[in-house]
C-alpha cells in the first residue's frame, strides 16, 4: 500500500554528492539552498527532517584541486577532514538566515553495531529534533577506513532511517529515479525488490562519487524490509523534498514495504549489526523460532565464527539465513547435538528477528 503523506511525521533526506555541483562544476549553492528552503517549511509546518549529506570528500577534492577522486586512503581521509569543515559552514549559513540550527553528527559503523552507542546516537539524534534543531549526519569518513574503501552514504541513509524510526527515506541524486528496461520511462512503484529490480541498476561513473543506483536499491531493500518506504528522485526538480512528504508517490521511483515496520530493537538486530558467526538449526527450530519461541540447544547442530556471548549472529536453516539473534554463549560453550542441553537458551526470543 502506497504511505500517505499524512503519516509522514518524520523524514530522512539524503543529498548525494552529485547535487552539490552545477555545469560549471562550482558548488551549487542556489540547490542546495532551494533543498534547505524545503526543509525549512516542512520543520515550521511541524515535520521533522535529518539530513544525511555527502560532500565532504567531493569539497575536500576542490579544496585540493584534486581532479579525480584519489585511491590512497590517507588521502581520502585528509581530503574529508578538509572537506567536512567547509560542508558544514554551507549548510550552517543557509539554515542560519532561515531561523533554524543545525547540528553536525558523524558515524561509523561501530556506532551503529554496538548496542550502547547506538542507542546513544539515537537518543542524540531524538534530542536534535525535539530541540527544532536540522540533524546533519554524515559518514566519519577522516577515520572510518572501511566505509572510505567500500561504503557508501546511500547505505548510511538507510542506517538513520532505522535508528530514527523514519516513516520516509528520500534518496536525492541527478537521475530521476529507476529507469525501467526500455531505459525511456521511470518505474513508478516498487512492491517487491528482485533480481529482475536490481538487474535495472547502473553504478556511476563520476570522480566525486562512490555507489550509484544499486547501493540506492539495497538502501530501498533495508528500510522496505523494516517497514519504511523509500523514494529515489531527482533533487533539482523544484520543491521535490516538500512535494514527496505531502505523497512519497508524486514522483521518482517509490518502494514500498510489504510488512508493518519493526520496532527499534528488531530493527537495530536485523539492519544495524555485523553479524559474527553462524548459528545452524534443524526444521524444528526454524519452526519454534518462526512461532516466536526462543532457540534451545537441542536444535542446533552446527556454528562457525569466534563469537562470544552478547554477539549478534545469523540463523540459518538449509543454508539459508531466516533470522538473527542475539547469543548467550560463546562458540566454545555451545554443546551442540542430539540431546544437547544447555542451562539456559541460545538465543531469547526477545532477542530474535526473523526476515
Amino acid at each position: 500500500m502506497k504511505p500517505s503523506g499524512k503519516n509522514c511525521k518524520r523524514i530522512v533526506v539524503k543529498i548525494g554528492s552529485s547535487l552539490f555541483y552545477g555545469a560549471d562544476k562550482r558548488v551549487d549553492f542556489v540547490l542546495l539552498e532551494r533543498l534547505c528552503s524545503d526543509i525549512d517549511f516542512l520543520f515550521k509546518s511541524g515535520q521533522e527532517v535529518v539530513i544525511v549529506t555527502s560532500g565532504a570528500i567531493a569539497l575536500g577534492m576542490e579544496a585540493l584541486r584534486l581532479k579525480t577522486r584519489p585511491k590512497e586512503l590517507a588521502a581520502l581521509q585528509a581530503a574529508a577532514a578538509i572537506g567536512q569543515n567547509d560542508l558544514m559552514d554551507v549548510y550552517r549559513g543557509i539554515f542560519r538566515k532561515k531561523g533554524l540550527q543545525c547540528g553536525q553528527v558523524l558515524l561509523t559503523w561501530d556506532d551503529f553495531d554496538n548496542r550502547t552507542r547506538y542507542l546513544i546516537a539515537r537518543n542524540t539524534l531524538g534530542k536534535l529534533l525535539t530541540l527544532g534543531v536540522v540533524p546533519i549526519i554524515n559518514e566519519n569518513d577522516a577515520v572510518s577506513i572501511d566505509e572510505i574503501r567500500f561504503g557508501d552514504n546511500d547505505q548510511l541513509s538507510a542506517l538513520v532511517a532505522n535508528i530514527v524510526g523514519a516513516d520516509l527515506l528520500i534518496i536525492l541524486s541527478d537521475v530521476d529515479g529507476l529507469w525501467g528496461s526500455d531505459k525511456k520511462t521511470i518505474v513508478r512503484l516498487v512492491t517487491e525488490i528482485n533480481d529482475e529490480i536490481t538487474g535495472l541498476a547502473a553504478t556511476t561513473t563520476r570522480t566525486t562519487s562512490v555507489g550509484g543506483m544499486i547501493t540506492k536499491i539495497k538502501a530501498a531493500e533495508k528500510t522496505t524490509r523494516a517497514g519504511i518506504p523509500c523514494v529515489i528522485a531527482n533533487g533539482r526538480a523544484q520543491k521535490i523534498i516538500r512535494t514527496l512528504a505531502q505523497d512519497p508517490g508524486a514522483c521518482g521511483t517509490l518502494f514500498v514495504p510489504k510488512q508493518a515496520a519493526l520496532n527499534h530493537k528488531q530493527r537495530w538486530l536485523a539492519y544495524s549489526t555485523k553479524p559474527k558467526g553462524k548459528i545452524m538449526v534443524d526444521d524444528g527450530a526454524k519452526k519454534a523460532l518462526l512461532n516466536k519461541k526462543s532457540l534451545l540447544s537441542v536444535g542446533v547442530y552446527a556454528c562457525s565464527g569466534k563469537f562470544k556471548a552478547g554477539d549478534v549472529v545469523e540463523i540459518l536453516n538449509n543454508d539459508k539465513v531466516f533470522a538473527r539473534g542475539k547469543i548467550n554463549f560463546g562458540f566454545n560453550e555451545l554443546d551442540i547435538g542430539p540431546g544437547s542441553r544447555l542451562r539456559r537458551e541460545v538465543v531469547h526470543c526477545d532477542n530474535i528477528v526473523i526476515f
